[in-house]
């Protein structure tokens, strides 16, 4: 194979601020590292097809990129021109391909979400950021793709917290995220959290999906409304669960769907999601137990745009709640949190030079999957494996036998200088593919701030020998 050879920290501790849920992983488990492609813009998605290649879109590069796991050849299947690229959270997301795809079917179709500029005759100083979801069909021989058909347009988006991940469910319904877009916080600090809004059969009548910010979507397949998909307050439309920040991480597995979200300066979350739950955002963060975390409702100050936003003080002109001041029927609370801290906590490091952010105690998941029970890395079987824009690493959250409940430490695994972005399981289990993030800044084992990243807009490969 003609791949780089790079090295990795194979095994670390997981680095808890304050709650002691430390692990070394075992030092037995024996890993290679390698650099599979480089010169990506943005890897943002990364796939492994029935074809054993490595199906990739770029979020900045606007393409779906086939990629040859053992040679690294890179091929464009397609550039989609209408993808509105931003700094972080705009451009081309999610990618799932049709559980039936090159089996002879004909149901040779690739799922894109991307966001897009819903007007642009009034140019770029009037953006109106939207999302939508289209389908592609594989041609084969000619190796693109082609034919796309819009499934979904107009869907929620702005210029943070899209989420965006696609994933087909066993059901063999399209399951995609979208984020509550960053509202509330930073310059949209004035921008309502539209995760708790539901939409009005009114709205779903007329396709008006304004409602869909900070949701979990079930789709068919043709972009239509499934007829078991559950009644909210009311209203049957592609909603699936709501109440989240931004759940840019979804996989199933033995309990069902799982999803990794990101929290605000603590409480990233491992959900198990259920048809119709509320997870409570923006009035819970993790669990709901009042520890460093009151929401602050920028928005609904009297004169929201006179005040100054700030993460770490809250105005008395900012409405604030507590969590257990919130109570719904359907809340469920998460798995785990990554990680809850106590009242007090001081969440402005000065170590972190003016980035107070990167040493919030947060990984910021940006996607999961499933380790099979029966893979063969034996400490990885039953596990949810986890991605850290943050730290550069992969964490594993074993599972109990049923799925319903993680269990044990948490491990944390292949420390570097890089963003993880996304990682597949090739299909005899032995290796993890990685992309990272072509620029951004992330926390080194030594808990420095890092700017410049090692193996930026590539695609990695750990194998166990």
């Amino acid at each position: 194979m003609l791949r780089k050879s790079i090295l990795f920290a194979s095994c670390a501790m997981v680095a808890s601020p304050v709650l002691a849920e430390e692990a070394s992983f075992p030092v037995g488990l024996d890993f290679s590292a390698a650099v599979v492609a480089t010169g990506l813009e943005f890897p943002w998605e990364v796939t492994l097809g029935p074809d054993e290649h490595l199906w990739v879109t770029e979020r900045a590069g606007k393409r779906v990129t086939r990629i040859d796991p053992d040679s690294g050849e890179k091929s464009t299947l397609v550039t989609i021109d209408e993808v509105l690229v931003g700094p972080q959270h705009e451009g081309l997301l999610g990618l799932a391909l049709h559980p039936q795809f090159l089996d002879g079917s004909g149901n040779d179709f690739a799922y894109v979400v991307y966001t897009y500029d819903a007007d642009p005759a009034e140019g770029e100083t009037a953006l109106d950021r939207r999302a939508k979801l289209v389908r592609l069909t594989y041609d084969e021989a000619a190796g693109t793709l082609v034919e796309p058909l819009d499934l979904m347009s107009g869907i929620p988006a702005g210029n943070d917290h899209n989420a965006g991940r696609l994933q087909f469910g066993p059901d063999g319904k399209l399951y995609y995220t979208t984020g509550e877009q960053g509202a509330n916080q930073f310059g949209n600090f004035c921008l309502p959290i539209n995760s708790q809004v539901l939409p009005t059969e009114a709205q779903v009548s007329a396709a008006d999906w304004s409602s869909y910010s900070g949701k979990i979507l079930r789709v068919n397949s043709d972009g239509s409304i499934p007829d078991d998909n559950p009644t909210i307050d009311g209203v049957r439309s592609h909603i699936f669960s709501y109440g989240h920040r931004n759940p840019q991480a979804i996989v199933f597995g033995p309990g069902g769907l799982y999803e990794a979200e990101q929290g605000p300066k603590s409480d990233d979350e491992i959900n198990l999601i259920v048809a119709g739950g509320n997870y409570g955002w923006p009035h819970v963060s993790g669990f709901q137990d009042d520890l460093a975390y009151v929401y602050g409702n920028w928005s609904a100050a009297p004169d929201c745009s006179s005040l100054t936003f700030s993460d770490f003080e809250i105005p008395e002109a900012v409405p604030q709640t507590s969590e257990t001041s919130w109570s719904h029927p359907d809340y469920r609370e998460p798995l785990k949190t990554l990680w809850t801290v106590p009242n007090g906590y001081n969440f402005d490091d000065a170590a972190c030079d003016g980035l107070a952010f990167i040493c919030w105690p947060t990984i910021a998941p940006p996607s999961v999957d499933y380790y099979p029970a029966d893979g063969a890395i034996p400490r990885l079987r039953n596990s949810l494996v986890a991605t850290s824009l943050k730290n550069g690493s992969l964490y594993v959250f074993p599972l109990t036998k049923d799925g319903l409940h993680t269990r044990g430490d948490v491990a944390q695994l292949f420390q570097s200088e890089n963003r993880y972005r996304d990682l597949a399981i090739s299909g005899d289990t032995r290796t993890i593919y990685v992309s990272t993030d072509t620029a951004g800044i992330v926390r080194s084992a030594d808990g420095n701030v890092v700017q410049e990243l090692s193996q930026p807009g590539a695609i990695l490969a750990f194998t166990y020998n």
